[in-house]
């Protein structure tokens, strides 16, 4: 995929994503303007309200300066109807007939003419990205960026309030956030198209981008405080709107800049261990989720080689790989390995030589090809390898990790194996938990700054919910304080006894042999007379 291809396919995911109606739309038809007096509307927007509901969209959006003028109604409808957002209309999750959207709207009236503004916006700008609007000179740009400095019109921050005051109304936030992404990354230098500049009035300008910034900020700012929550759905009114911010060079700066990496991440993890015990249906949805998810991670991915701080972000604690080697390991759905070694393939090539940080550690292929072995990699790529795929560029991805992981195993020494795999908590029993490795290695355990950092990370991994990785951590302390001089005393002043000390009456018995071994190797100095 190039960067066209990413464009492409986000708009058209996004665009789906979207399809979902108002579950009180059924209701629209029946709104009545004049005894709304809370909105405020003026005689002459009423009538272009009318007009524009008995014309086709098309010709409502012929002329730029009509069209804008009628979504500055629309927006101005959302900002005077969303006083209160968290209504009856948002409390309503599946879709209604007439019957029960009229009894919707008597209740809340300002509810559903929320969810019409929001589904004209969506509208208009779904005709604004079409092939027709190309021919006919009319664009995003041109409709939601005014003045001779195509500066973003000001009711853009009714979006906003949706956005960040109707928490429960999943289809609001969900549309109003996907409208606003829309809305800014048109502005963006990277996805400006000829449309821009060949508006029907005459006015040749393309939309200011600085005039964009500060909501695209305002905006992801909204979509990490959703991206840290667990509940799936708050997830969910998102993900169209992260697809649209990633789909521009600019957008996945700001949200890369953001945490973003790291909190798409987080959010793998837990849908995918959350996924086996739902229900078929759940199920279905968390792995849409899974892979939409995954989706945006690797469409961040295409800034590795552009800056130094996103291969940084991508590096930090291992998260970031660790939850695509799970995807691909636990392949939920073909689309979902897919995209997850597509993303996987783009780290195992990125170079840190296109735009180097000098004050930076450098970090590049190599760093995320040795994540991926301590991860298990190698294992998942090899079963991959012996099952059909339909679809060529899965096989072409597996064939080109394959390769890559091999080379960069064979360059790798036991050490750098070992500690691949410390730091990114993926234990996993093997020729580098043995004795002989410890009598041969004990004194890199102190690390080159003297801080014991591999060991901090061992007696942390005793506390581990994955049972294995506990009983591995509880040998590799005990062979620690064995071989290294001193190494029961600095194993103690950590923590590392008292954490063990929890375990020997682990209602495993595996781990708990492992935890009493461990707690008397920090107690016997000559272990090997006892053993």
């Amino acid at each position: 995929f190039d960067h066209c291809g990413i464009i492409i396919a986000v708009l058209t995911m996004a665009s789906k994503s979207s399809l979902q109606p108002s579950p009180v739309a059924a209701a629209f038809r029946s709104l009545q303007w004049d005894p709304l007096s809370s909105l405020r509307l003026t005689p002459q927007e009423t009538a272009l309200l009318r007009m524009a509901e008995s014309n086709p969209i098309e010709y409502t959006l012929g002329d730029a300066r009509d069209a804008t003028m009628y979504v500055r109604v629309l927006l101005k409808l959302l900002a005077e109807a969303s006083v209160n957002v968290s209504g009856h209309v948002a409390r309503i999750t599946e879709e209604c007939n007439e019957n029960r959207a009229l009894d919707a709207l008597d209740a809340d009236p300002l509810g559903v003419v929320t969810h019409y503004a929001i589904a004209k916006l969506s509208t208009i700008i779904a005709t604004l990205s079409s092939t027709w609007a190309a021919e006919n000179g009319v664009s995003i740009g041109n409709v939601f960026y005014a003045g001779s400095e195509g500066v973003l019109i000001e009711q853009w921050k009714a979006l906003l309030r949706v956005i960040s005051k109707g928490k429960g109304d999943a289809y609001a936030q969900r549309s109003a956030a996907l409208c606003l992404a829309q809305i800014l990354v048109a502005a963006c230098p990277s996805q400006r198209g000829a449309s821009d500049t060949n508006a029907k009035d005459g006015a040749g300008r393309a939309p200011s981008y600085s005039s964009a910034i500060e909501p695209l900020e305002a905006l992801t700012a909204w979509v990490i405080t959703q991206l840290k929550s667990p509940n799936a759905v708050t997830v969910g009114t998102t993900v169209p709107a992260i697809m649209t911010l990633t789909s521009a060079t600019e957008g996945r700066q700001i949200f890369a800049a953001s945490g973003g990496i790291k909190y798409l991440s987080r959010q793998l993890r837990q849908r995918e261990k959350s996924k086996s015990s739902a229900s078929e249906r759940k199920a279905n949805s968390s792995v849409q989720q899974l892979y939409e998810l995954a989706f945006c991670l690797w469409c961040l991915t295409y800034e590795l080689n552009n800056f130094a701080d996103v291969r940084a972000d991508f590096a930090k604690d291992g998260l970031p790989v660790m939850a695509l080697v799970e995807l691909v390991s636990s392949a939920p759905r073909e689309k979902v390995v897919r995209v997850a070694l597509a993303a996987l393939r783009n780290l195992a090539t990125c170079s840190a030589d296109i735009h180097p940080e000098p004050d930076m550690p450098r970090i590049d292929s190599k760093v995320f090809l040795g994540e991926m072995i301590a991860c298990g990699l190698m294992k998942a790529i090899k079963l991959l390898r012996d099952r059909q795929f339909t679809d060529p560029d899965i096989v072409e991805d597996v064939d080109k990790l394959h390769k890559l992981l091999a080379d960069n195993f064979k360059e790798m020494t036991r050490w750098e194996v070992y500690q691949n795999e410390v730091e990114t908590g993926q234990l996993s029993w093997g020729s580098t938990h043995t004795e002989a490795f410890f009598k041969e290695n004990a004194k890199m355990m102190e690390g080159k700054d003297g801080d014991f950092k591999l060991v901090k990370i061992l007696i942390s991994l005793l506390s581990s919910s994955d049972e294995d990785i506990s009983a591995i951590a509880c040998f590799d302390l005990g062979e620690f304080c064995r071989h290294y001089p001193n190494g029961r005393a600095i194993a103690k002043r950590l923590g590392g006894k008292d954490l063990a000390m929890t375990l020997i009456e682990h209602d495993n018995p595996e781990l708990q042999r492992h935890a009493l071994q461990c707690v008397s190797k920090m107690m016997v100095q000559n272990w090997e007379y006892v053993k």
